[in-house]
């Protein structure tokens, strides 16, 4: 199984902790980890699962694979920027929000149209004329937000592609 992590690149300490903690649990569960393989989030999700024997794959912005944070074992430079978000998202079974800035707005959104399951852990709510959005599965701490995206992963999905 692949699992996408996403998060910001210049996360607070306590973020930093729970992404760390996250790719730790996807590592003792022999869950492939993919993100954008940079700095922040993914460095520290990387850093935990390399920590507990899990792999990591970095879908990175840059077309130089060097780029890439310390705990990738495998760097796939793109030279797209931002565009890349959406290759790390589609890559995941399930994708695991973690914090989150603009860019990893975008990340959710891309992976809910698709049909994506999303789960996030202190990250963005989604609402509408004054009604939150249940799109985005709530977790309550990293063996959680690994427990859910496992069995939302699991589940049949249906591709949510349209033209809007």
């Amino acid at each position: 199984m692949i699992i996408s992590v996403i998060g910001e690149g210049a996360p607070p300490a306590d973020i930093a902790a729970l992404a760390e903690e996250v790719g730790a649990e996807l590592g003792r569960r022999d869950i492939t980890l993919v993100c954008g393989g940079g700095r922040g989030v993914m460095e520290a999700a990387c850093r935990g699962a390399k920590s507990t024997g899990g792999t990591t794959v970095g879908i990175l912005h840059e077309s130089d694979p060097t780029t890439a944070n310390p705990w990738v074992d495998i760097p796939i430079p793109t030279g797209m920027g931002q565009a890349r978000n959406v290759i790390v998202v589609r890559s995941g079974s399930a994708v695991i929000a973690v914090g989150g800035r603009y860019g990893t707005l975008s990340e959710i959104g891309h992976a809910l149209k698709a049909g994506i399951p999303v789960v996030g852990l202190d990250t963005w709510q989604l609402s509408k004329d004054d009604t939150t959005d249940p799109s985005i599965i709530i977790a309550t701490g990293a063996i959680d937000a690994v427990e859910k995206a496992i069995v939302a992963a699991n589940r049949p999905r249906t591709s949510k592609v349209t033209n809007d």
